[in-house]
Formats: structure tokens, sequence, C-alpha cells
């Protein structure tokens, strides 16, 4: 996905001088709400990715929207490690790292020259797939469930390729971990700790092979970050008083509203 064009930073752009058109006018808070939710999500309220996604765009009008997210993205999930350390099932975290790192590779040499149009169908589409294979899947007993290593092979290498090209990789590691039945907190807890990896895995290319962040997008960064540490201890808050029955639900829901929202918006 074409990402080298530079995002109309906030900062920097017309949005401080030139209130001319709706997008323009409404930049910075758009952002605001993007970082709020982001932290909101971290803290537990899983597959809101898609929200996020769609904020940064109307706020920078770019792909290059996807370079002032990573830095958030990896401060959120500090902020969940830390609050969700102990609950971590660290073998199905290693077995999706690897398929999602070089998922990752994948779309850095796929995903520059993906254009906008086929970038949103693709991703609905897939979306829409994964939430379908999570209702077949809700539905099977454990011992019926797909064997965890190609299941994880064929999760991470979607979910690597999507969070490069468009930080959307919740849906397939929301369908992983739901499909091995994890718990509330252990499904936060090892979320929290596999994207704290895979973001830091995918900052090198942002910087030097996409130059989606520079010193202008960092500034940005530094405004919305106090947002989504605000996000994150509401989310946090309000994730204790969900079940896991609620929670399962709640990630099923949310993958499908997604999907549909990124076809049509």
């Amino acid at each position: 996905m074409s990402s080298k064009a530079s995002a109309p930073h906030f900062l920097y752009s017309p949005f401080l001088q030139f209130k001319k058109t709706y997008i323009i006018d409404y930049a910075l808070l758009f952002a605001i709400l993007a970082a709020f939710v982001l932290g909101f999500s971290k803290a537990g309220f899983k597959g809101l990715g898609f929200i996020v996604v769609s904020l940064m765009a109307l706020a920078y009008t770019s792909k290059a929207s996807t370079g002032v997210l990573l830095p958030l993205l990896i401060i959120a999930d500090i902020f969940a490690i830390i609050f969700y350390r102990r609950d971590v099932v660290w073998k199905l975290l290693l077995q999706l790292f690897v398929p999602m790192a070089v998922g990752v590779l994948i779309g850095v040499w796929i995903g520059d020259d993906l254009s906008v149009v086929v970038f949103k169908q693709v991703m609905a589409g897939i979306i829409i797939l994964s939430g379908i294979l999570i209702l077949f899947l809700n539905k099977l007993p454990l011992d019926k469930m797909p064997d965890n290593k190609a299941f994880a092979i064929i999760m991470g290498l979607a979910a690597g390729f999507t969070t490069m090209v468009g930080n959307l990789a919740g849906a397939f590691a929301n369908i992983y971990f739901l499909a091995m039945r994890l718990p509330k907190r252990e499904f936060i807890g090892t979320s929290a700790w596999l994207f704290f990896f895979i973001n830091i895995f995918k900052l090198p290319f942002h910087i030097w092979v996409w130059k989606t962040i520079d010193v202008a997008t960092f500034t940005d960064n530094l405004i919305l970050i106090p947002f989504v540490i605000v996000g994150f201890f509401v989310g946090l808050k309000l994730i204790s008083y969900v079940s896991n029955t609620l929670f399962q639900r709640y990630i099923i829901v949310i993958t499908l509203l997604g999907a549909v929202l990124i076809l049509i918006g």
C-alpha cells in the first residue's frame, strides 16, 4: 500500500489557518477521537481498529496515517502489557508471532503499491469472512478445533499482512484466540504482548522503507498520546464489568460490524 506521500500533519497543515473544508476543519478532533478509541481498545475492548483507522483517515486524508498511528499503538501496547503482564499464554503467542512477522514482510513488499479502493474492498471482504469463521468455530467443541499450528500459520500470515498495510490485524488475532477458547484476561494479555512485539517489528519498515514516520508525525504523536492514555484507563475500568461470555459475543459482533462499515465507508 503506497504510503510514501506525507500526510498533512495537523500542526503544519492548512487546518490551523484555512478552515475551508469539513475534513480539514475537524482534523484534530478526528485524530483525538482516534487516539482515545485506540487506548480504549487496547485496555480490552478489542476489535475497534476499524474505528481508529477510519478516524485517522479522516484526520490525515492519506494512507500515510499508518505512520502516525504506529507509535500510538506501541504506547498503548506498553500500558496493556504492564496491566496484563501475568495474563499471557506464551505458547499461543509464539505460534502466531512467527507467521505474523512473515505476513508483515509480505505487506511491506506488496502493500506499498496497493490502492486505497482495493485495500478497503480486500480488508472488508477478509473481515466479513473472518466474522463468519468466528461464528462457525464458536459452535465447535474444543476437540474439533483446527490444528493449532496450521491454524496459527494461516491466521498469522493474514494478521501480519493486514497489520502492516492498515493496522487491521485484530480480526485475525481475535479469531485465533477465540478458537483457542482463551478466557477474557488471557485473551487480552496474550493479544497485548503479541501486538507489542509485532508493532516494534513493523517500526523500522515505516521509518526507512515507507518513510511514513518522521519528525512531523512524531510531533503529532506527542499531542495525541495523552488521549491514548485517558482512553486506556477508561477502557480498563469498564472491561472489569464484562463477563467472559459477553466478551466473546462482543468480539464477534464488533468484527462483523467493522467489516460492514469499512465496506460502505
